[in-house]
């Protein structure tokens, strides 16, 4: 039997309390169906012995190790208390050496500005919670910031987006470790998805957009959502809101975000997420149902939106076993 692959995670003060036991849970039900797999070691700054987490919740924690152990991962929680701990030399210096000691380095969500601060995102790419993006973007120049996906893994690093996608990242890592069938058992165990491909989407596309101020247009995006599989031109939706195609056009992209087109076919992507996910019998269905004219029209969309395919995805979400 081979040892166990030894795992560190990093929690600071302040940290977010899932993106430690997240991953923490992870590797252990992996453990549970591979007895041995893992070696968890929590670890803080500090001779405390427990840090207290955004939420208050206290959790112990061993002193850091001086030096660092070898060890097989290295994982760096995120949270508030990552975001304000970028100018601690200590720690930065810490996680230079630990990631060096490790074979693989992963960040959970604002975790990824420590690893930012300590120069190990420099000239790679990474993803953090898409809210902090674009001030982790400004704070370290140098890391090629996609906000993109779920997770980014470059070379020997791995990076998250926020929270629970720490928990597509560890699952990325165990699949990596011990193969696809025991990451799913393992996402079975926990009752989430196995794990969203890392170039999906950090959010649903239909949340991204925003809602019109003016009441005709906000009454039309209610009504294109229960109406998808009809015909959603320019031209149709235009008549139906009381305007003039190309006043139309102008109007729903400033308030909107998007063009109608664009803002329709997130739409009906998001309606065949759904189809997928719950066990429609065909692509040629799924497409019918979504609105798309074929399926090959609702795979380039799926692709643009989501980066995978639909029978890929629907391997990966769908909740309704196929038949036997």
């Amino acid at each position: 039997m081979p040892p166990p692959r030894r795992v560190i995670v990093l929690a600071v003060e302040g940290a977010q309390s899932l993106d430690v036991l997240g991953p923490i849970e992870a590797f252990h039900y992996a453990s549970l169906q591979t007895p041995g797999a893992y070696e968890i070691e929590l670890v803080g700054p500090g001779d405390r012995g427990f840090i207290t987490t955004a939420s208050g919740v206290t959790i112990g924690v061993r002193p850091l190790p001086s030096p660092p152990p070898r060890h097989d991962t290295l994982v760096i929680a995120g949270g508030q208390g990552a975001r304000y701990a970028t100018d601690d030399e200590e720690i930065a210096a810490w996680i230079r050496t630990a990631s060096s000691r490790a074979r693989r380095t992963a960040s959970i969500c604002t975790g990824a500005y420590l690893l930012a601060a300590a120069g190990l995102l420099d000239g790679r790419k990474a993803t953090t919670h898409w809210n902090y993006c674009a001030d982790l973007a400004e704070q370290f120049p140098k890391v090629e910031l996609d906000p993109e996906p779920v997770f980014v893994r470059d070379g020997d690093i791995w990076t998250s987006a926020g929270v629970t996608a720490g928990m597509d990242l560890t699952l990325a890592l165990i699949e990596d470790d011990l193969g696809p069938e025991l990451a799913l058992a393992v996402a079975r165990m926990l009752v989430v998805f196995l794990k969203r491909p890392g170039g999906q989407a950090q959010f649903s596309g239909a949340l991204a957009v925003q809602q019109a101020t003016r009441p005709a247009l906000r009454e039309l995006q209610a009504w294109i959502a229960s109406h998808l599989d009809d015909d959603l031109s320019v031209a149709n939706l235009a008549e139906r809101a009381g305007f003039s195609p190309r006043s139309f056009a102008r109007a729903f992209r400033h308030e909107v975000g998007m063009t109608p087109a664009a803002y329709v076919e997130a739409l009906r992507v998001e309606r065949a997420r759904t189809l997928l996910e719950d066990g429609a019998p065909t692509l040629e269905a799924v497409a019918q149902g979504a609105g798309f004219s074929s399926t090959e029209v609702l795979r380039r969309a799926f692709h643009r939106h989501l980066g995978v395919s639909p029978a890929d995805y629907r391997g990966r979400f769908r909740l309704v076993p196929e038949a036997p």
